[in-house]
């Protein structure tokens, strides 16, 4: 029959062996807990890629999100003593080809330029320092004798008060084979007296002009290319006296007025 002591020891074996079996099992469920969420991550991270990849062979990537990033040429008004001349690639029938000016043009003092109309003469002073490309572009194109035999085909009256010249044409939409950039700062004012450069939006600025021969109320998107002598206006005056063809307020002259020949004074 076991002793007391014989019981006691038995009893403490059985109880190290429970502790033991006991913390083989603890750290039994710490491995399956971490291997199980090992795998819930590798699950989950699967699954993501997944979808990702899925999305992306579905549909199209979206460009718009994230544009390609440009840098864009800067527009070279001419203060800097270079012009942007750029072709004009519309093909319209009612361009005429006399090249493009040099690029490089001068940007101080002015050039006079004298119209001769079958109405009278115009004399004209092109600011060569405020308006460098509008003032090169039309003393290159009197010198191709781009405006001899063409007609001032559009007379405003009331607000306007202009008169417009330079498309060999005579519709409206007449010009050379280029473009310049528009030089405005949104302060410009229209007085009589004016010579500015017609456009059909900024940046399309060619070879029409237009005679402001009363104070215009014109919005500030025209280049001021410079100004009109007083025998000009007076022939300016004698035109706009003549009416506007069907008693309108915008149209052709009543009286045609034709550019017979140009001069430019350097």
């Amino acid at each position: 029959m076991p002793t007391n002591k014989q019981r006691r020891e038995a009893a403490q074996r059985r109880l190290q062996r429970q502790l033991e079996r006991r913390e083989e099992l603890a750290q039994k469920r710490r491995r399956t807990t971490l291997i199980g969420a090992t795998v819930l991550a590798v699950v989950a991270v699967v699954a993501a890629l997944f979808l990702i990849t899925g999305l992306g062979d579905d549909e199209e990537p979206d460009t718009a999100a994230a544009p390609e990033t440009t840098t864009a040429a800067p527009v070279v008004d001419g203060s800097d003593g270079t012009c942007d001349f750029v072709p004009d690639t519309s093909g319209s029938d009612t361009l005429t080809d006399v090249g493009i000016p040099p690029a490089e043009v001068p940007t101080t003092g002015t050039t006079d330029l004298t119209l001769a109309t079958s109405a009278g003469d115009i004399g004209l002073t092109l600011d060569q320092e405020n308006a460098p490309c509008a003032a090169a572009s039309m003393v290159y194109l009197a010198q191709q004798g781009f405006f001899e035999g063409t007609p001032c085909h559009r007379l405003t009256s009331g607000g306007l008060s202009v008169l417009q010249c330079g498309d060999p044409s005579g519709t409206g939409t007449g010009g050379p084979t280029y473009d310049f950039p528009t030089q405005v700062t949104g302060a410009e004012t229209y007085p009589r007296g004016t010579l500015a450069m017609a456009n059909a939006g900024q940046g399309t600025d060619a070879s029409q002009f237009f005679l402001v021969y009363a104070d215009s109320q014109l919005q500030p998107d025209y280049t001021v290319v410079g100004t009109i002598d007083e025998a000009g206006l007076a022939t300016l005056d004698a035109i706009a006296a003549a009416g506007i063809e069907g008693g309108a307020t915008d149209g052709a002259p009543a009286q045609p007025v034709t550019i017979e020949s140009t001069t430019v004074q350097q």
